[in-house]
């Protein structure tokens, strides 16, 4: 495992399918309105014990060797999708760098607290694969079974869609309202081996463009923040121009389609380059607060900071420098160069393959779109309309059915798994990290 540090203040704490769905006509995409979630803790202990869980997670998400377990137990946003029939609706984490939509069954007892939870015979359309299914992540684990049902999240709905239904998971994996997770990565990452629910909607032909899109918040140091903001949006299908300036940059996956990650090829910290081996990657994550590097690239990114200085106790492998420097940071993925903002300077961590993980302190700085043909990310500079947003308050929405407007049904006998539905109210919650301060 490479030893790993990481940044308090630099990079904000914080084809092929199993079967062609037929008789699809594509319609519009759809929009999610998101919203982030700030963690209570307020005390310099509570603040340091929460970035020390958010290190200890995305090193377990990424410094394993097991690639189809790799998840986090904490992510800052989260949303709502719908399932069965009748439809319940319930509040998942939205992560790119795992595969799985798991949620609590209606037997997981006290450990899965106060939170809303699925029950199978309540859903006529509800199918038991009688599969085993356990995950790992930094903070715990979900164990149950692979079954099927309908699926719905921003007016698209797929039936038969393979998921878990966790019947046991460690104390405090949950917390209300989240009732489980949705990964937007690719399937051979999928414990389950079941086909992410995104990627049985971009093959199908139902959305316009197939891809999805995410723009999100930013609150740092905003002292007024509530425990629930609006976290920013999720496009399914198409993108926004209104939150985006210019063209998007896309780069391709270069290689095998697991995580979505890119090529690293720059990064420059107050006009200075830091050296990066060449064939270096990078995941792209929603579900990581932070940024993750290897520790000789981190220490010498702070070596560019003047005053910067490792951090200790609960705070150990982050670093600490002077409120009143300005940092600036541009990173390249072999395109267009990327800035950012002081404000998000984050942690860095990383182990395992890729080395390095951009989590939402990187993604707080650009629109990002995740296609499906070619495997690729592209970024764009937010608009004036989206950055108007960050730190702005609004009201949250709750999780919803809301209205089908396109259904699909997966027809191969491979590990099926491709019936979505999807709710055009999902959320997406913002988690705020803390930032060292000296």
């Amino acid at each position: 495992m490479i030893p790993l540090i990481f940044l308090a203040s630099l990079l904000a704490l914080p084809a092929d399918t199993f079967g062609a769905p037929t008789n699809v006509v594509p319609v519009s995409g759809q929009s999610i309105s998101l919203l982030r979630r700030n963690p209570s803790p307020r005390d310099a202990t509570q603040r340091g014990a929460l970035a020390k869980r958010q290190r200890d997670n995305l090193i377990a998400k990424y410094g394993g060797v097991t690639t189809q377990k790799r998840s986090t137990g904490y992510n800052s946003y989260y949303g709502s999708l719908a399932i069965g029939t009748p439809a319940m609706s319930f509040d998942v984490i939205l992560d790119t760098g795992s595969s799985d939509l798991w949620v609590a069954s209606s037997s997981c007892g006290t450990s899965c607290g106060s939170v809303a939870t699925y029950n199978p015979s309540s859903s006529s359309t509800f199918q038991n694969l009688s599969t085993p299914f356990d995950i790992n992540y930094g903070s715990g684990s979900a164990e149950g079974y692979v079954a099927q049902d309908t699926v719905q999240m921003a007016g698209f709905s797929v039936s038969s869609q393979g998921f878990a239904v966790v019947d046991v998971v460690s104390t405090g994996l949950l917390t209300s309202p989240v009732s489980g997770l949705l990964g937007l990565a690719w399937q051979p990452l999928a414990a389950s081996g079941q086909m992410p629910l995104w990627q049985t909607l971009a093959s199908s032909g139902s959305w316009d463009s197939a891809l999805f899109a995410v723009q999100l918040t930013r609150y740092t140091n905003d002292s007024s923040a509530q425990t629930l903001e609006p976290g920013g949006v999720l496009n399914m299908g198409y993108t926004n121009s209104s939150l985006y300036t210019g063209s998007i940059d896309y780069i391709d996956i270069p290689g095998t389609d697991t995580y979505w990650y890119l090529p690293l090829t720059s990064i420059t910290v107050q006009g200075t380059n830091i050296t990066i081996d060449s064939g270096t990657t990078v995941a792209i994550d929603t579900g990581t607060t932070n940024i993750g590097g290897p520790a000789s690239s981190i220490a010498a990114i702070y070596a560019q900071i003047s005053g910067s200085q490792p951090a200790t106790g609960e705070w150990e492998g982050y670093y600490t420098f002077p409120c009143s420097t300005t940092v600036n940071v541009e990173v390249s993925f072999g395109g267009a160069t990327w800035s950012i903002s002081s404000a998000d300077i984050a942690q860095l961590t990383g182990t395992g393959t890729p080395s390095w993980i951009f989590g939402d302190a990187f993604l707080k700085n650009v629109y990002s779109v995740f296609r499906y043909n070619p495997p690729s990310i592209g970024f764009a500079s937010l608009s004036s309309v989206a950055i108007a947003e960050n730190g702005a308050g609004g009201t949250v929405p709750s999780a919803t059915i809301g209205t089908v407007s396109a259904a699909i049904t997966n027809t191969s006998d491979a590990p099926r798994g491709h019936a979505l539905s999807a709710s055009l109210s999902a959320l997406l919650f913002l988690a705020f990290s803390t930032v060292l301060l000296l």
